[in-house]
């Protein structure tokens, strides 16, 4: 298979890029930095771009995949969290700059995609229950989220070849997670306190077990509706 994957320097986007290449899979990574374990496979090839420099992600990416003529497996994972607080208290240029990572790049490289390569199979943006949960506190991230959801669902019906979803992969204990657990104690942020709980336990699995749960249900997204926003919980 041709996977490509984006954020896979750390975190789900490392774990997936990893199980994909021990696969045997031709794994083309795009990100701000890539991964020395990643780095020694002969099957992965890697574009060190910062999806947010709407400037030069186009010309790029398209460089990059210049000899690509087909995709089965797209994986839209780079992602930022902003600072939990009250949504009140959270600047238009603080949305913003979370909506160009989580929003705009991701629709930017899709339209790339759907231009420079023949045959895409399926894509998938990585969402989070957040998107859905209104959950006080996570203020730009849960509007990017949403808007992610939409963005996807837009595209499935442009795109009925392709197959798209919006998947919230679950808790994952990664450098996301590092900043949530360090917070200070806030009853009005009551979802942190659930998390800062869950983490180092069977609840929040490390990234190369939730890829592997992930992988071994990537078909199974294709039972759903293209454009769908799916829990990989409630598979």
């Amino acid at each position: 298979m041709n996977v490509l994957i984006t954020g896979i320097s750390s975190g789900l986007g490392f774990g997936l890029a990893k199980h994909y290449l021990e696969n045997g899979d031709t794994v083309l990574g795009i990100g701000r930095n890539s991964n020395p374990e990643l780095d020694s496979f002969s099957n992965f090839q890697f574009l060190k771009q910062d999806i947010s420099d709407f400037v030069n992600l186009s010309q790029q990416v398209s460089v990059f995949l210049k000899n690509v003529h087909h995709l089965d497996l797209v994986i839209l994972n780079a992602g930022i969290l902003s600072e939990i607080k009250d949504v009140k208290e959270t600047s238009i240029d603080e949305i913003q700059k979370v909506m160009n990572v989580n929003v705009w790049a991701n629709k930017m490289l899709i339209d790339i995609l759907t231009d420079e390569i023949g045959k895409i199979q399926q894509i998938i943006a990585i969402s989070s229950g957040a998107s859905v949960s209104g959950a006080r506190g996570w203020n730009a991230y849960s509007l990017s989220k949403a808007t992610l959801n939409m963005l996807i669902s837009l595209y499935a019906k442009e795109f009925p070849e392709i197959h798209f979803c919006a998947l919230a992969p679950g808790l994952i204990d990664s450098k996301m997670q590092d900043y949530i657990y360090d917070l200070p104690e806030n009853e009005n942020y009551p979802v942190v306190q659930r998390l800062k709980k869950a983490k180092g336990t069977e609840q929040m699995p490390g990234p190369e077990k939730a890829a592997e749960n992930i992988s071994k249900n990537i078909e199974r997204l294709k039972d759903y509706e293209s454009g769908s926003f799916i829990d990989i919980r409630t598979i």
